[in-house]
């Protein structure tokens, strides 16, 4: 597919750029903080691969007006997404962004998505929810809200070399195999390209962490996968509003979880960094003892595995069983308490056995 060896190519090369370029920009674009609770890389690192990102999917979707004669829900798409991450690379160079401008920002790309391209949650297969989304403000209200924590959740789980990225190469790799069941050429399309563009900075990115995504990519990604996810459900009836949960069940748990974590057991705000997110747990219990920076896969890239799975066990069920509310439902619940049993286990140092894979 054209476009998606446009994506991936644009991105690459850009990435390359960015990196054999660094010293023109790296005072601006570098992340030269090394000393906060989520911070474990060891050297000053660009963190504007959300720009090489961007430029890969701008390419796909310019050749896309070549090949079809309508390609107005890509250019919108696009265009919805300009507002989230125009304020994440925004963050990336200036490191003075809050959350809550962010969040605001994301909230009018949302916005844009529910109004231009009709990306609206109308149901969840729960009686008196689907009594709510019956009027019109509460669905547009909750679906902005799910379309911005679902971008802010890419953030939050971009630690590591290699985590966010791969995940958002898992999932839309899911919408897009839905799709061709389907016979849905624009998700697909849509899909891969954004795919193939997240690749093409992956291999800069992992193992050795020659660039970070940064908020630019970590927004522009989580948004792009929150439109693609309620686009899909609104474009075929027949599939469970609960595929789109599930699918990314990960990143959702993992910022529900810290929400709950620093807002009720701790007292702070949600938006301050901590040091014990899942993947932080795992760099920390169970990799740290064997921490090898000056080989190709340090504890930082060995870490993004271990979540990549994870997420992989939440995404498998809801590609086989899409069309299946009372099934999705129940994987949803089990990877809740498996999500939570885990978490509890790493944090009480009684990692299971199973998970010291060098042992």
């Amino acid at each position: 597919m054209l476009g998606l060896l446009t994506a991936f190519f644009g991105a690459f090369i850009a990435t390359l750029l960015i990196i054999r370029f660094k010293h023109l920009h790296s005072r601006f674009s570098a992340d030269s903080d090394l000393s906060g609770p989520q911070k474990f890389h060891t050297r000053i690192v660009p963190r504007i691969g959300g720009i090489a990102i961007a430029i890969g999917l701008f390419a796909a979707v310019l050749i896309r007006i070549n090949q079809v004669p309508d390609p107005a829900i890509e250019m919108m798409l696009l265009i919805c997404a300009i507002p989230t991450f125009a304020i994440g690379v925004t963050e990336d160079l200036t490191k003075n962004i809050g959350v809550r401008q962010r969040l605001f920002f994301t909230s009018i790309s949302a916005g844009l998505a529910v109004y231009f391209l009709q990306a609206q949650i109308v149901k969840l297969d729960i009686p008196l929810f689907d009594f709510l989304f019956t009027i019109p403000f509460f669905s547009v209200i909750f679906t902005v809200f799910a379309m911005t924590g679902l971008a802010n959740a890419y953030n939050i789980i971009d630690g590591f070399n290699g985590l966010a990225s791969m995940v958002g190469i898992i999932t839309l790799l899911a919408i897009a195999y839905i799709a061709y069941v389907f016979n849905d050429p624009l998700i697909i399309y849509l899909s891969l390209v954004m795919a193939g563009a997240i690749m093409g900075f992956f291999i800069w990115n992992y193992p050795r962490g020659l660039i970070f995504l940064g908020d630019g990519g970590a927004y522009l990604i989580g948004f792009w996968i929150a439109a693609l996810s309620i686009l899909i459900i609104c474009r075929h009836p027949s599939i469970s509003p609960w595929f789109a949960l599930l699918i990314n069940a990960y990143p959702i748990l993992e910022t529900l979880f810290t929400i709950y974590r620093r807002k009720i057991h701790q007292g702070k705000s949600p938006g301050q960094p901590d040091g014990i997110h899942f993947h932080t747990l795992i760099y920390r219990r169970i990799l740290m003892n064997n921490h090898r920076d000056a080989n190709l896969f340090s504890a930082n890239s060995r870490t993004a595995p271990y979540l990549w799975v994870l997420a992989g066990l939440s995404i498998a069920p809801a590609v086989l069983w899409w069309e299946s509310t009372p099934i999705l439902v129940g994987a949803s619940i089990l990877f809740l308490i498996s999500y939570v049993w885990l978490y509890a286990k790493i944090v009480k140092f009684q990692t299971p056995k199973w998970l010291h894979l060098e042992q």
